[in-house]
């Protein structure tokens, strides 16, 4: 788990980190000169990337916290594990998040239920909690929230994924107006395509999609965000086509949408 934070320098925590853009975005603020507390429930995995991480930064602290962030307590255990270690989170980074192409209908309860509980419930309670943490010790902390561009994109497929991501974004830009007298800087990420396994694609095509231009590699998109948040911005959106596919893609009509179904999701259900 990793010993107190005596070197005092900045620390941050970083939800997934155990895998994707989690465990890059652990890269890059190891490499900014911060601990980092890496939260995940792949433990095997979590280890791997502490070590990693201790080796690339042998000047840093990387203590690993294995946790199911849908249990209900799992914000306060994570409080209170770092007020134990001594470890005082300036960044907060909630990336962990799941993703399914299904049919709302065809969807199991216990994974719609999975995807509000890790989308919408953990990571408002993590922001509420690590941000009054931030206010009372009168820290100028940044809060980094993971959503998507598909928040803009009521497609078929993903209805769960994209509204569950939609909170997130009404959330955080909400949350960021509420504690700018607090000096804590509130961002959400509405990435595109991204080269990770989340998606469920092939490294071969996950390499031809970055090399057309269609996906970015989490080294780029970490790189980005991470410069937005620390200029104080409020939300990042990477790629020079990304925001006008928002716009092209939500403005398709019903009728659209409905050949997208018939096309792609109804053919996949019958394999």
């Amino acid at each position: 788990m990793g010993n107190g934070n005596d070197n005092r320098r900045p620390m941050a925590l970083v939800t997934g980190a155990s895998s994707g853009i989690g465990r890059e975005f652990a890269r890059q603020l190891a490499a900014r000169g911060h601990d980092v507390l890496l939260v995940s429930n792949q433990e095997k995995e979590l280890d791997e990337t502490a070590t990693e991480l201790a080796i690339s930064n042998p000047e840093g602290n990387f203590p690993t916290f294995f946790i199911d962030l849908t249990m209900p307590d799992a914000d306060t255990r994570l409080l209170d594990f770092c007020r134990n270690n001594g470890y005082e989170i300036g960044v907060l980074v909630n990336n962990a998040g799941i993703f399914s192409f299904c049919p709302v209908v065809g969807t199991p309860a216990g994974r719609i239920d999975l995807f509000i509980d890790l989308h919408i419930t953990a990571v408002t309670h993590l922001c509420r909690t690590f941000a009054l943490d931030m206010k009372q010790r009168r820290c100028r902390g940044y809060i980094l929230n993971m959503s998507s561009m598909s928040c803009w994109m009521p497609m078929p497929g993903i209805a769960m994924y994209s509204a569950t991501k939609a909170y997130i974004r009404v959330f955080s830009r909400a949350l960021a107006v509420e504690l700018a007298d607090d000096g804590i800087t509130v961002m959400v990420a509405c990435p595109g395509g991204i080269a990770t396994d989340l998606f469920g694609l092939p490294r071969k095509l996950q390499r031809l999609g970055v090399r057309l231009g269609v996906l970015a590699t989490p080294q780029r998109f970490v790189r980005g965000a991470l410069k937005h948040l620390f200029r104080h911005r409020r939300q990042y959106i990477n790629g020079f086509v990304n925001r006008p596919a928002i716009v092209a893609v939500a403005s398709l009509p019903h009728c659209f949408r409905r050949a997208i179904k018939h096309h792609l999701l109804d053919k996949i259900g019958k394999l």
